[in-house]
């Protein structure tokens, strides 16, 4: 994923198909249609969108499953972190402008066997144990630098298991890396 790159030319688009997608969305309910023909765009990609205002989190939603074209992907993601990320009211359209928005595409899971061979500041992480899970992206670890911390927030908060569930051999640990990009 450290060779995958985006022309600033793409990343500029994806965040218009984001800001785009969400005003047309609170505006009716109507899905905006916009389409590119750049190949990259149109690969299938996993992604998050992450909606944040006056520097505290608004909305995050995404997939780690590459299922649509990256431009897809965004649209419905960008919609979805404004309306549906249930530990927030959903955005409304007078706080558009004050929304700074965060595209986050991400590489396949991989993984590891243990915490050990996950790389404070640059891996992204998703704990799976029975049916529950929770992921945080690599940004989390500019709040969380500690990696006990990061692991057993992630466990708790997102995937609400016990803190220290991923010391368990039976917790999944899956690392990723991220292409991020933002606007304003």
């Amino acid at each position: 994923m450290e060779e995958f790159m985006i022309s600033q030319e793409s990343k500029d688009f994806l965040l218009k198909v984001a800001r785009e997608s969400i005003e047309s969305f609170l505006k009716g309910g109507l899905k905006k249609n916009m389409k590119t023909n750049d190949v990259q765009l149109n690969t299938n990609a996993a992604v998050f969108v992450t909606l944040m205002k006056n520097n505290n989190l608004r909305g995050c939603i995404g997939t780690t499953a590459a299922y649509k074209p990256l431009y897809k992907a965004v649209a419905q993601m960008a919609v979805a972190a404004a309306i549906e990320d249930t530990r927030f009211n959903e955005v409304g359209l007078e706080e558009l402008n004050d929304i700074k928005i965060e595209i986050s595409v991400l590489s396949p899971l991989a993984r590891v066997k243990s915490a050990e061979k996950i790389r404070r500041n640059i891996d992204g992480v998703m704990v799976k144990k029975e049916n529950r899970s929770g992921l945080f992206l690599p940004q989390v670890w500019k709040e969380l630098p500690n990696k006990e911390d990061f692991l057993s927030e992630l466990c708790s908060q997102k995937a609400g298991l016990e803190s220290d569930a991923w010391k368990d051999e039976s917790t999944e640990l899956y690392t990723f890396s991220v292409v991020s990009f933002e606007d304003k």
